[in-house]
């Protein structure tokens, strides 16, 4: 069976390299690293009464791990603003309720720049935000800021099929 079911002489699986994330209807500027979707399910062990020796397992809960995005200083303020709509120095009452949970995407591309996966992440918001990474005029670096988003879940976004490579 074919890896892939459009490009069939295609063995090579996607890079990582080439990518955009999309945050309130609008590509953020200069995202450079998208941590990794990932979820897990606690495993419930039970046994009958009559199981002397024997355990099962059932799926319990299930967790959606945090993703970290990355991206050089620049001036686009998406990170600084989404960062301070969870946090306030005013103390609780200067924290927006309203919108600072989000639904993201984040879009995989091909070498040809077209889209090839998609995932929906919903109801995210930022647990943690790096504005300013440490400073140091003995390396050669990039300034990275860097925004932890908690998320509810997410999907692959059926809309996005493989298309023909040329």
């Amino acid at each position: 069976m074919a890896e892939f079911s459009v490009n069939t002489k295609r063995y090579d699986p996607y890079r990582t390299f080439l990518f955009q994330v999309v945050v309130g209807g609008r590509v953020v500027a200069g995202v450079s690293k998208v941590g990794a979707l990932s979820r897990s399910t606690e495993v419930v062990s039970h046994r009958p009464g009559n199981a002397i020796s024997h355990q099962y397992h059932s799926p319990g809960l299930t967790s959606h791990e945090p993703m970290v995005l990355e991206r050089g200083v620049t001036f686009d303020p998406v990170f600084h603003n989404w960062a301070n709509e969870v946090y306030s120095p005013e103390g609780l009452g200067g924290v927006s309720l309203k919108d600072f949970r989000k639904d993201i995407l984040v879009t995989l591309m091909n070498l040809q720049g077209v889209p090839v996966r998609s995932y929906k992440i919903y109801r995210c918001w930022p647990s943690a935000y790096t504005a300013m990474p440490e400073l140091s005029s003995n390396d050669n670096a990039v300034a990275i800021q860097s925004l932890t988003l908690q998320n509810e879940g997410w999907e692959l976004d059926e809309a996005v099929v493989e298309t023909a490579e040329f």
